[in-house]
């Protein structure tokens, strides 16, 4: 199945229901937007001459086109490749390279660093900008059908963040986007077509994703004005717009619920936030409970199974009165319907419950593999199970809580240490409002633990070390603090702990 056939539906089915908004402004229903859709479809096959599977790159911030152009290419049979509108001309100039991506549609203030990547790769044949007479040319091109799609077929094309080196090609094919879209409708969320999903956070990764589900069902699609995250403007759309949910890192709910403390802003017109991405510490979650109310979902996943690993309801999440409810949202929740997950030691066997190991998943959702990286793909999918790279332990009921990555895994005299845990104590001081813990190479311990504080108030390390000593192990606390004003992130919201590595070489921690 071709997942452009959930548009077709729609449209067919439901045509004037609206589709798309630019902040609370409507543009149009479902049919016109499938009808823009088969448009730039027939011209991707027939003017650009593209044959099914091949790859077309997303170069472009949030924006109403956005949703056209991924429907389009898999309209027409091809592949999509969106990429991340924050990288470097030499970045995306690989990603181009490594797919062979034969055309490239880039947003009009992207132009600059979309010239200067092509300059460095012989793959891109055309490029295309929305709002433009080529734009225009495609919109007004003959419009073509649906073209048919095998379910193993690639639909999309997702390169990771390159933490260790060159970013990889996840091929995410129809048959992984539409477990992930049935998964979100068991395990996280069931949507209305009254209901609107914003996309807050970038549309080349996950709040792109869920694009799916809402597409469905024919519900709202809006792209705020700011084209990003910004906690006054979502409450603004909340009201107007009303019934809206979104996917946001954690870092962008921790602002979230700041701004409506702050201005105590009237949070009804807000549906669901899914949030995930990163660790999402039980103080904050806490606070975001008390202050929003029951509006939460965790998942956790990554783009080799995209959104789809586990999955902590709302239910889960406001059930105060079980006993276990503080380590229960501590963790991730539980595997989701169309996944097994299991602990495992190294040799690949399952673990007690209690243990930690690495987490390893296999179902639907999981990719088909690494773009041309048939070694990559080996070392990762083992056996039919996809080995995440992140550590964890699940308890007797399921849950699973994750403890760190498990290059993050700090080994101090021989024993292991886990950032998260050191961190969640940290937060519990008041003036605390950011942490992120990391390991320092010592000649006598093997590695010691350094913590990067941000704080909102006056506080030093010897209140910081009490509070540690009196909840964690001695060995267990940090041997050095850095006071920062902001710690390093990504455009995603996650903190960037090979930054604050090499911060440490400097001695305050700041900038080098």
């Amino acid at each position: 199945m071709n997942v452009a056939q959930l548009l077709a539906r729609s449209a067919t089915v439901h045509a004037l229901r609206p589709a798309l908004f630019v902040g609370a402004r409507y543009l149009f229903d479902y049919r016109t937007l499938a009808a823009r859709t088969a448009s730039i479809a027939g011209y991707l096959r027939n003017a650009a001459g593209l044959a099914p599977g091949d790859r077309v790159a997303i170069f472009m911030s949030n924006c109403p086109e956005y949703l056209e152009v991924l429907y389009a290419i898999w309209w027409a049979g091809l592949v999509a490749v969106p990429v991340n509108a924050k990288l470097h001309p030499r970045e995306m100039a690989f990603i181009l390279e490594n797919s062979g991506a034969s055309l490239l549609v880039v947003g009009l203030d992207l132009t600059v660093q979309a010239i200067a990547a092509t300059e460095w790769t012989g793959s891109v044949k055309g490029v295309i900008t929305p709002n433009t007479n080529d734009y225009m040319a495609m919109l007004s091109s003959a419009q073509i059908p649906v073209q048919p799609r095998c379910p193993d077929d690639l639909a999309w094309l997702f390169y990771t963040s390159g933490t260790t080196g060159h970013p990889k090609g996840v091929m995410q094919t129809h048959r992984n986007l539409m477990a992930m879209t049935t998964c979100y409708f068991t395990d996280v969320d069931p949507v209305d077509p009254d209901d609107a999903i914003v996309y807050a956070a970038p549309m080349s990764h996950g709040a792109g994703l869920y694009n799916f589900t809402h597409v469905l069902k024919a519900a709202r699609h809006v792209v705020p004005e700011s084209g990003g995250f910004d906690a006054a403007e979502l409450c603004t759309l909340a009201a107007e717009v009303g019934r809206l949910s979104l996917f946001a890192a954690p870092t962008m709910v921790k602002r979230l619920v700041e701004y409506v403390v702050a201005t105590g802003c009237d949070v009804s017109g807000f549906k669901t936030i899914v949030y995930g991405g990163g660790p999402m510490y039980v103080e904050d979650i806490r606070k975001a409970l008390d202050v929003m109310g029951n509006r939460f979902v965790q998942i956790f996943g990554q783009g080799e199974c995209p959104m789809c690993i586990t999955a902590l309801a709302r239910e889960h999440l406001a059930d105060r009165t079980h006993p276990r409810w503080l380590e229960r949202i501590a963790s991730v929740g539980v595997a989701q319907s169309m996944v097994d997950v299991r602990v495992t030691n190294e040799s690949g066997n399952s673990l007690p419950p209690g243990e930690t190991g690495e987490i390893v998943t296999r179902g639907d959702p999981v990719m088909a593999g690494y773009w041309n990286d048939l070694s990559a793909t080996a070392n990762t999918i083992r056996d039919g199970w996809l080995w995440t790279g992140d550590l964890g332990s699940l308890d007797e009921d399921g849950f699973l809580t994750l403890k760190d990555r498990s290059k993050d895994v700090i080994i101090s005299g021989g024993s292991n240490i886990y950032p998260r845990e050191v961190e969640e104590v940290l937060l519990k001081h008041p003036a605390v409002r950011e942490v992120s813990v990391v390991g320092r190479a010592d000649p006598d311990w093997g590695e010691v633990v350094v913590a990067f504080v941000v704080a909102n108030a006056a506080v030093d390390s010897k209140q910081l070390d009490a509070l540690c000593l009196d909840h964690i192990a001695r060995f267990k606390r940090p041997k050095e603090y850095y006071f920062l004003e902001n710690l390093p992130k990504n455009n995603y919201g996650k903190v960037l702990k090979t930054e604050l590595r090499a911060r440490m070489q400097t001695p305050d921690g700041s900038n080098i």
